[in-house]
């Protein structure tokens, strides 16, 4: 698209998107209801319709549409940090260490004891990959040098993930790790929402405070410094937003991949590639993308429910080898 549609034009366009996808998931489903009868037992009481509708239905897209928003913004302030397409929250390590938290609560059956420890511990782990790419130099390296940090910590916490699997102490623990790790937004309620709810807040303000750092950017390190753009700061916002915005993300869905490379990379088509334009587009996309999956998997004619990690895989896949494919500048 050779000319941007406008900023307000273009999230007012999504975020209608995302309200619609949200509406749709209250009426279609295995039970099906109309939009009046949904209407109507969201803001009544009508019974068996209304639990449904309240403590199922709405809960569950609200945490589909979150978890997309989340992985969507964190990608796209990555790929501006980074300067490459293919950059997500998995390329720092981040995505991986926070499932491996989810998955040690999981495995020590901490989660049966209090609802809250997975997520707490998927963030906390996120933040503590964070810590730990400071450690070894993320404010101050390049960024090719940076990408090869995280994709050892990465390695490092898959070869944990699956050391836990293989150490499972039996059937039905090993499923609930394979359960998590495939993603998924089933049986999520409010208060999973409002847990994860004031870190994903934190992470984006984070990310939108970088933007315009993230703008100076794309004229290059030596210019950007030259111009007088804080790069350390712009670097420490966005990694850090984005792992606890992944933290947010997998404390409610699991781990879900590629929504971080493809909503970026379909907003930049409409948005241009300033990558200050791109967060809030993405963001919107991720989120619309995450729920409309979520609505298509609940009607899949399947005796076991596809899980939603699974889905997003299917779709975010191909369309990452078509990035990879299509774009001739891959790493700066």
């Amino acid at each position: 698209m050779k000319t941007p549609i406008s900023p307000f034009a273009l999230a007012s366009m999504l975020l209608a998107i995302s309200v619609t996808a949200i509406a749709s998931a209250l009426f279609i489903g295995p039970a099906q209801f109309s939009a009046q009868e949904a209407l109507a037992a969201l803001v009544s009481d009508q019974g068996a319709t209304s639990a449904i509708i309240r403590e199922i239905r709405l809960p569950r897209v609200l945490a589909a549409w979150v978890a997309g928003a989340c992985l969507g913004l964190a990608g796209a302030g990555l790929q501006g940090l980074l300067r490459n397409p293919l950059a997500d929250p998995g390329v720092l390590g981040v995505s991986a260490a926070s499932a491996l938290g989810a998955i040690i609560v999981i495995y020590f059956n901490i989660a049966a004891i209090a609802f809250w420890a997975t997520p707490i511990a998927a963030i906390f782990f996120a933040l503590m990959a964070t810590a730990l790419l400071y450690l070894l130099g993320a404010g101050r390296v390049s960024t090719a040098r940076l990408i090869l940090i995280g994709v050892g910590l990465s390695s490092f916490c898959g070869a944990l993930i699956s050391l836990a699997m293989n150490l499972a102490p039996n059937p039905f623990a090993l499923s609930d790790l394979v359960n998590w790790l495939f993603g998924t937004v089933a049986n999520r309620s409010f208060r999973d929402l409002a847990l994860a709810a004031p870190f994903a807040l934190c992470g984006a303000l984070f990310i939108i405070a970088a933007a315009p750092g993230l703008r100076a950017l794309t004229l290059g390190e030596e210019t950007a410094a030259s111009i007088g753009a804080d790069l350390a700061r712009t670097r420490a916002m966005v990694i850090a937003g984005a792992a606890v915005l992944v933290g947010a993300s997998v404390s409610i869905a699991g781990a879900i991949g590629f929504i971080g490379i493809v909503a970026p990379h379909l907003a930049r088509a409409f948005a241009g590639h300033d990558p200050a334009r791109i967060l809030l587009p993405s963001a919107l996309l991720g989120g619309a993308a995450l729920a409309i999956a979520d609505i298509a998997i609940r009607l899949l004619p399947f005796d076991q429910e596809l899980k939603l990690g699974v889905a997003a895989a299917l779709i975010g896949a191909p369309g990452f080898v078509w990035v990879a494919a299509t774009t001739k500048r891959i790493a700066s």
